[in-house]
């Protein structure tokens, strides 16, 4: 049964202050809640392993008093507290066994559920969230990340209910057993307390910084692993190494300077708490050899277990809240991913398209992907239904950025388009996209057959379908020269196929989408001229009768286009046919000539 995705979006003031523990905590304790009968379960497990554990010290008193001071001892009543204390001290690792693989049942729930609404979240972010980010720090959030929060709620959150029971089981059994010795923590505890505190200020923003450079170094390592020909093609390897390590230097000493800080102060109070030991024993000593508070020697040594058992659980807690800045750093990256607004939420209520026409129209549309520097400025065009219209400028110009706002990917600043009479803004974002068929320049393939790549472009596609489609977009005696043919397996992203092939795939895919529109960005800039060829005239077929956008580096492919327009510096400088384009002998003309001229 598939797990509801966890709703953090309604109420969030994490955007306000991203150091808000109190945030962290209180949506980590969300993800806890599903499993909370679990979890109360677990907890109540961890007091008893905790109380059965704590009568041992009290078992060990009496079996050492049954060694009397005339030098007599009674053997059986040693022996039926050994036994004693032996099944006391089985039963609770018993019970400590199953409370643990109860609280790592409920960490990996927490993980999964974690990780899917983060992937699901990252799906639905608009593409400018990706613009501004490295791929490898998004993949540090949603695997390194998640999975320290998990390790955590595993370990640390059964180690801190442990200490506190410890701590309060302990103390109760000391003013039982001498409660004026107890007397010596009232110095100790406070300092343990203080000592940790300020540790703990220290280490939160180094853990932060921490995860922060581990997200940085994948970045890095993604980009560079990404683009490993062209590294060994222009013999960068040393340069490229060279700043791998830079950037691995910054996130060992991030690393360093965390887990320096973060480990300090578990010997600082281990210091603090040895301090104690010192003062009980030697005011436990006096006590017994003058006869204060009429405690014996098994009382004594009961004390000191305790006492053992009180202060070792506070050096506990100072490393796991050490450890712990390390978790809240983590969830804050994942918090502050799942705190943003996904692509889906406008702000107007969405219209639903209905059958689309294929009128499109620009009106005076301004954008700029920085506030201070527009790319498209006052742009106009008004596209009929079976328009092809073709767009082309120097690299830079806005054709791509056109696309960009027609598909909503990002919305324009001013003015606006409409589809059909429609402002898009106004329109659902799947339903507008829907009604376009996109084959882009960088091409993406998946992890599967040649069958399943195609039929990705439409649901329930059958594979007479898809060979029908395939044959008509002249790539099916192609396909068939594969090792095994459309069940032929891609790897990740299709690197065992040339990039020519690739794109011949995602052209069929984009034949199979039956939409009203078309957009063809460079979509035959992968293939040789004489396939180029024959997939324009595949696509001739496929584009009669729709609309279709066509951003066009070889000015050859567009001659038969309704309309060019010609991008310059965000204008459309030029707009027209192939002829009157070249009778006008404008830029459209010094362009054409000058690439054949290139040639």
């Amino acid at each position: 049964m598939k797990e509801p995705r966890m709703n953090l979006s309604d109420k969030r003031t994490f955007g306000a202050n991203k150091a808000d523990w109190r945030y962290t905590l209180g949506h980590l304790f969300a993800y806890i809640k599903p499993s909370l009968p679990l979890f109360i379960i677990v907890i109540l497990l961890n007091i008893l392993s905790v109380a059965l554990a704590l009568l041992g010290p009290y078992v060990c008193g009496l079996a050492i008093d049954q060694i009397k001071t005339d030098g007599t001892t009674d053997f059986g009543k040693i022996t039926y507290y050994c036994v004693l204390l032996a099944v006391v001290y089985i039963v609770s690792e018993v019970v400590n066994y199953l409370s643990t693989i109860g609280m790592a049942g409920i960490a990996r729930k927490v993980s999964k559920r974690m990780r899917a609404d983060l992937f699901a979240r990252l799906v639905n972010l608009p593409v400018s969230y990706f613009d501004s980010r490295q791929a490898g720090d998004i993949i540090s959030v949603l695997s390194y990340d998640t999975d320290t929060v998990g390790t955590s709620l595993a370990n640390d959150i059964i180690m801190i209910i442990k200490s506190v029971v410890n701590i309060v089981g302990s103390l109760v059994m000391m003013l039982i057993i001498a409660a004026p010795l107890v007397l010596v923590f009232v110095v100790t505890i406070p300092l343990s307390f203080v000592a940790t505190m300020v540790i703990t200020r220290r280490v939160q923003p180094l853990y932060r910084a921490r995860s922060a450079k581990l997200g940085q170094l994948n970045g890095f390592a993604e980009e560079v692993l990404s683009g490993q020909k062209t590294t060994k093609a222009y013999g960068r390897e040393r340069e490229i190494t060279d700043r791998f390590e830079v950037r691995n230097k910054d996130a060992a000493d991030a690393y360093t300077r965390a887990e320096y800080f973060g480990t300090i102060s578990g010997p600082t109070v281990t210091l603090i708490n040895n301090l104690s030991l010192t003062l009980i024993s030697t005011f436990g000593a006096l006590s017994y050899a003058f006869g204060w508070f009429g405690i014996g020697v098994g009382q004594i040594s009961s004390f000191v277990l305790y006492s053992r058992k009180f202060s070792g659980p506070i050096n506990e807690i100072a490393e796991v809240l050490g450890e712990f800045q390390s978790v809240i750093a983590a969830a804050e990256r994942v918090f502050r991913v799942l705190d943003e607004k996904e692509e889906g939420c406008d702000d107007k209520v969405s219209l639903k398209l209905g059958e689309v026409n294929g009128d499109v129209r620009f009106e005076d549309v301004s954008f700029g992907y920085l506030p201070e520097k527009r790319v498209i400025k006052h742009f106009s065009l008004d596209v009929k239904k079976g328009d092809v219209i073709a767009i082309v400028g120097h690299t830079g110009a806005g054709k791509t950025t056109l696309i960009n706002l027609l598909m909503r990917f990002y919305d324009v600043d001013e003015g606006r388009i409409t589809l059909d009479g429609k402002d898009i803004r106004d329109v659902d974002r799947g339903e507008l996209r829907s009604a376009f068929t996109m084959v882009l320049q960088d091409t993406w393939l998946f992890a599967g057959t040649v069958y399943e790549n195609i039929a990705y472009g439409a649901d329930g596609a059958t594979r007479e379908r898809v060979e029908e489609v395939c044959r008509a977009a002249k790539i099916h005696s192609f396909i068939m020269g594969l090792p095994n043919g459309y069940d032929t397996y891609l790897s990740d992203n299709a690197a065992n196929i040339s990039k020519g092939q690739k794109q011949l795939l995602t052209i069929a895919r984009a034949m199979l989408a039956d939409s009203s529109m078309l957009i063809l960005d460079e979509a035959t800039s992968n293939v040789d001229t004489r396939t180029e060829q024959l997939i324009q005239a595949a696509m001739t077929g496929l584009m009669k009768g729709r609309t279709c956008f066509v951003i066009a580096h070889r000015l050859s492919t567009i001659k038969n286009a309704d309309k060019i327009i010609v991008m310059e510096n965000g204008n459309a400088v030029e707009q027209g046919t192939h002829a009157s384009l070249m009778a006008d002998g404008g830029v459209y003309a010094r362009l054409y000539r000058s690439q054949f001229e290139s040639y």
